[in-house]
């Protein structure tokens, strides 16, 4: 899918170095009202609820100037202050074994891997967590193409609460062929999504420009003036309070598929940040949005094969669906 919104972490506009580095400040949206600060913070941050545990365990997030506790239940219009401290360059390539990263198909040109939530395509400021490179270098794979170095074999991206298949290139003829691809539109992305009631129609066009919500810099809206975005959708499956929908992006911008859907009133279920109800949410066992990336085609950059290769659910969607199925929701 898209780029993951990841925050950048840096001082506020201003005068140079008038906060600490790694200083943000955040105001908790109404749909995140009554959310422990953890998994408020979480969504506000795109980090996982772990990573902002730690945030709060050492003291780096407060509210009035006063240190708050992860259980804290969240107030529309707090104010958090947060400060992440620099444990590292963030742009190094940490070399790890990433849970749940799995090999898909590894080609001589190409590997397709299966992307966990919580894990980021590539290094980048104001990320602490696991990446698809380090990963990937964890398994033992040296890539090296052009552009920046923590960006090697790069082509596109997926959220970072986002799972499925993502393709790394591993050569740099793949690494231009595949940019180029996804630059011209010729690889078919399809994703499954769980939305919340039922579209109308059951299948159709989002066609609606995408910016950066003009009153969160950490959200995306649709805007008169935003980047052109079209999502083509069919619903699957209904089940009553939710239904499950197949996605087929003509456009990758950050967050398209969880922006369009929130605009249509359908926001992905368990995507509090897009206003998923918290309650479904908690019903599904979902701690992030029922999002993810089925498939990818795209022509083999040596033979001009069309190579598709698809990726299963994991087990908190699976569950998420179960739940559905069964009529508890």
């Amino acid at each position: 899918m898209s780029d993951p919104e990841m925050s950048s972490l840096e001082s506020p506009a201003g005068e140079p170095g008038s906060e600490p580095a790694g200083y943000r400040q955040f105001t908790v949206p109404e749909d995140l009202a009554g959310a422990r600060v953890d998994a408020g913070l979480s969504k506000m941050m795109d980090i996982s609820r772990s990573q902002a545990a730690v945030l709060i365990a050492e003291g780096n997030v407060s509210s009035n100037a006063k240190r708050v506790g992860k259980s804290l239940k969240l107030t529309a219009g707090t104010v958090l202050d947060v400060v992440v401290p620099d444990r590292r360059d963030p742009l190094e390539i940490v070399e790890e074994v990433v849970d749940g990263l799995k090999i898909l198909l590894d080609d001589d040109e190409f590997v397709v891997i299966d992307k966990p939530v919580g894990v980021a395509a590539h290094p980048s400021p104001g990320w602490v967590g696991p990446t698809v490179v380090g990963g990937l270098a964890g398994l033992g794979y040296r890539i090296s193409t052009s552009g920046a170095p923590e960006r090697a074999g790069i082509v596109h991206r997926l959220d970072v609460g986002t799972s499925g298949v993502m393709v790394v290139a591993k050569t740099e003829n793949a690494y231009t062929v595949l940019k180029r691809a996804f630059k011209e539109r010729t690889v078919d992305k399809v994703y499954h999504a769980v939305v919340q009631g039922l579209p109308d129609p059951l299948a159709g066009t989002i066609d609606a420009p995408i910016g950066r919500h003009p009153g969160h810099d950490w959200r995306f809206a649709v805007i008169e003036d935003g980047r052109d975005s079209v999502t083509h959708y069919e619903v699957l499956e209904a089940f009553g309070k939710a239904s499950l929908v197949e996605v087929h992006l003509e456009t990758g911008r950050t967050h398209q598929i969880r922006v369009h859907f929130s605009a249509l009133r359908h926001p992905c279920a368990g995507d509090l940040t897009y206003g998923a109800d918290p309650r479904l949410a908690a019903t599904l066992g979902l701690t992030r949005q029922w999002l993810h990336a089925r498939s990818l085609s795209f022509d083999h950059p040596r033979t001009g094969e069309r190579v598709t290769v698809t990726s299963e659910y994991p087990q908190d969607l699976k569950y998420a669906l179960e739940v559905l199925e069964s009529g508890q929701a």
